[in-house]
């Protein structure tokens, strides 16, 4: 990769309302002032006001109604953006499970981006944390000790939750175009949203046979199919904690799930996961689908990634001992 450079990541300093304004489209500024994680939990909800406006942006279909074209864009965006989520965001930006160019990482934290779940470095510093603390008391997530509610959504919420901390992922804070995308987190989801307006717009013009138009395409493919992401993705957070079975002693509360695995393109096999995060690939035999790491080999095959690392067979190993005993070959 290029040389990458320090970004300067100097806090400014503001108050109360004003702040939580400009962080809405800055989510560095004031980071100096921003909550510790030792302070107590706490719903920001003036800075949630964006989060809340998209759950509120569904109602909409109420007035657009529906096309079977907007469904269906709204679920081949829900499946595009998933896998940025869990194969850039996951496997790459937090596990750094496979190698690829610092052109292709900044597209392809640009592509999670859409999936308004702010920005890579966010992302992967609080789910670094998650594995270090899995199921503990300083964990940011954990359905059994903070509730299944605060798990699912809650902590996403908290004030002291939005800073990301940039020491805790220096590997990438190097990269100043990371950053910028991590600092304005709102822009790249902005555009988004805009650019399916524009294209309802248009197919409007030139495709009346679609019968879609500006508002519902945004509608159906922003707002319903967004908030449908998050909260699969989110899933992983509380009900791959609670449902599912484990095949690992991993001293936690992570398990296995095929209905989560096929709703989140593989994130399902949770337990697995949790017993060796390194691998690109969550399941760990050919019947536990993982359509992320099919997609991620494919990817492979174009030159745009490489090194992906493989489940070692230590780890087939420790299976055939486990609770659950399956059987199946190590790659």
């Amino acid at each position: 990769m290029d040389s990458p450079t320090q970004p300067n990541l100097t806090p400014r300093r503001s108050s109360g309302t004003l702040t939580a304004l400009i962080q809405w489209f800055d989510s560095d500024f004031d980071a100096g002032k921003t909550a510790a994680r030792t302070e107590a939990d706490r719903i920001d909800w003036f800075r949630c006001l964006p989060f809340v406006a998209l759950h509120i942006g569904c109602l909409g279909v109420l007035w657009t109604g529906w096309s079977w074209f907007a469904v269906l864009a709204a679920l081949a965006l829900y499946l595009v953006r998933m896998f940025a989520v869990t194969g850039f965001y996951h496997r790459y930006f937090s596990h750094r499970s496979f190698q690829t160019s610092r052109f292709w990482q900044f597209v392809f934290a640009a592509w999670g981006g859409t999936a308004a779940q702010r920005g890579a470095l966010w992302w992967a510093h609080h789910h670094r944390h998650h594995h270090r603390h899995s199921d503990s008391d300083q964990d940011t997530h954990s359905p059994g000790r903070k509730g299944f509610l605060w798990a699912h959504l809650g902590w996403f919420t908290c004030s002291k939750n939005f800073r990301t901390d940039y020491t805790r992922i220096k590997d990438f804070a190097k990269y100043p175009e990371l950053v910028f995308l991590n600092r304005f987190d709102s822009l790249v989801p902005a555009l988004f949203a805009i650019a399916l307006f524009l294209a309802g717009w248009i197919l409007e013009k030139t495709a009346p046979g679609l019968a879609t138009n500006g508002p519902q395409l945004l509608v159906w493919g922003f707002f319903i199919s967004t908030t449908a992401l998050f909260h699969f993705t989110c899933a992983i957070n509380s009900l791959a904690h609670v449902m599912g079975r484990q095949r690992f002693a991993t001293g936690d509360d992570s398990r296995n799930s095929l209905l989560l695995a096929l709703a989140t393109l593989g994130e399902g096999w949770h337990n697995n996961h949790h017993h060796y995060m390194h691998s690109t690939r969550q399941g760990f035999y050919w019947w536990e689908i993982d359509l992320t790491f099919y997609t991620l080999k494919l990817f492979e095959r174009l030159g745009l990634i490489w090194n992906l690392r493989p489940v070692p067979r230590k780890v087939y190993d420790q299976a055939r001992n486990a609770a659950e005993p399956p059987t199946g070959n190590a790659e």
